[in-house]
């Protein structure tokens, strides 16, 4: 109120009702006396607000940005570069024919979902390449599952990102079981020595843990992009960069076509990965997943944190690893989804009309000799 009527006496004397200002060499003395006074009641403001939000302190400060900036020095941009094309000649887009008329290409969030027929790869492979885009690949081979790397890795080379620079990250507690492929130009296997763990349920879940620690320690230095895949399969056709944006995941084979009560969340609220039964997009698969090293981190990091709290509860998510994604990616939207082209059991469902191309396939196994 006092402010007020200060505001207000400075304003009759220089202006007063008759609307013409007054001619006094008072209004020479009330001027700087109103901006002391503003200033002193606008500090006192701000002084104030900044108790009520919780000042840190200047250690606290001082803290937070020295973790500021750590934080900034790993960010890379979560949005595709936009270049400049070279001449291309290619069939005219048309605007009022669809791509596909028998499958949904399109998530509510506008996100593509990538199935054949949807995407033009000569366009997107010219993009990536003036981008120089590098993309590293993890595959976990601990124990028994060192067996399946030699055909992952060969067939990785016949069809996974073909004329792109790749980085092979293989996490394997048998190092000198790796067996040595020939790789393209521009293409190179890394061995990461981890440790194994009992149960394979516990080599599942912490993968979330080595990718997250990984991405930080090396990854963000060494790669634009990062998929993360199951060892126990093949490249059958074309995976190639169509795959690629900030966060990508893969339709379940099992459930593309489910509704969202078939889908087997974790539903028990006492779990991180808990989804109730009115929600769910889709149900991702937690064998082919990825995107831009942060976002990747974000999320195996999130996973990882989540997992532990459940363990210190005394739970453990129904599907494990593959729970938790769901969770994850329910709440932080992928902007690229996967059809099962991208990952397929071609024994267990067949070869359904709408699969114009199976991607990356199971291979026969028995699961009980080799988890064992």
């Amino acid at each position: 109120m006092y402010k007020r009527k200060i505001l207000y006496s400075a304003f009759t004397e220089e202006y007063p009702s008759s609307g013409r200002p007054k001619c006094s060499s008072l209004h020479l003395g009330v001027l700087p006396l109103t901006v002391l006074v503003l200033v002193f009641f606008g500090y006192g403001f701000l002084s104030h607000r900044s108790q009520e939000l919780g000042d840190p302190g200047p250690a606290t400060r001082a803290s937070c940005n020295r973790c500021c900036t750590l934080s900034v020095a790993i960010r890379e941009p979560d949005v595709q570069e936009v270049v400049a094309l070279t001449r291309i000649v290619y069939a005219k887009p048309k605007a009022l024919v669809p791509s596909r008329k028998d499958v949904l290409v399109l998530t509510p969030w506008l996100a593509p979902i990538i199935w054949e027929g949807t995407f033009n790869i000569d366009i997107l492979n010219e993009q990536f390449r003036l981008q120089n885009s590098t993309i590293g690949l993890t595959v976990f081979a601990i124990k028994k599952y060192v067996v399946f790397l030699k055909l992952f890795l060969e067939t990785a080379e016949q069809h996974f990102m073909v004329g792109h620079k790749v980085t092979y990250y293989v996490f394997t507690d048998r190092p000198a079981d790796v067996p040595q492929v020939p790789l393209g130009t521009g293409r190179k296997l890394v061995v990461l020595t981890v440790r194994n763990y009992t149960r394979w349920q516990d080599v599942s879940m912490h993968r979330m843990e080595m990718i997250s620690q990984f991405s930080e320690r090396r990854f963000l230095h060494e790669v634009d992009y990062l998929v993360c895949a199951d060892v126990d399969m093949k490249f059958r056709d074309h995976v190639g960069v169509e795959i690629l944006s900030a966060l990508f995941g893969t339709l379940h084979p099992g459930f593309y076509s489910s509704s969202r009560e078939a889908f087997t969340y974790e539903r028990r609220p006492q779990s991180q990965a808990y989804i109730p039964w009115d929600e769910g997009d889709f149900y991702y698969m937690g064998a082919f997943f990825g995107g831009s090293v942060v976002e990747v981190h974000r999320l195996t990091k999130a996973c990882h944190e989540a997992m532990v709290k459940d363990e210190a509860n005394g739970i453990e998510a129904v599907w494990h690893d593959e729970s938790h994604l769901n969770k994850y990616l329910l709440y932080h939207k992928p902007t690229k989804v996967l059809s099962p082209e991208y990952m397929w059991d071609q024994k267990l469902l067949g070869w359904p009309s709408i699969m114009k191309k199976l991607r990356y396939v199971a291979v026969p196994k028995n699961h009980q000799a080799i988890r064992n």
